[in-house]
């Protein structure tokens, strides 16, 4: 259910939002690397790659751009 939302924002925010889908079940060392727990996980970083937000399960798109515009990130 999230990747044509992940793929709808990555088209949308082209060059604005960098959207990056990792399939951690081809993928298990990144699952290890940010320790994914539960699927879907999404997890916002700013431009410095620093953690900002975590979330586990659903997160439709509205959703989504609230909690970056609530992070100071207006698109």
């Amino acid at each position: 259910m999230m990747a044509p939302i992940l793929e709808e924002l990555k088209t949308q925010y082209k060059g604005i939002l960098e959207v990056v889908f990792i399939d951690v079940w081809q993928n298990t060392n990144e699952a290890s690397k940010y320790g994914i727990r539960s699927i879907p996980t999404q997890i916002f970083y700013d431009p410095n790659n620093k953690e900002l937000f975590r979330h586990e399960g659903f997160y439709g798109k509205e959703e989504i751009l609230s909690k970056w515009k609530q992070l100071g990130f207006d698109f």
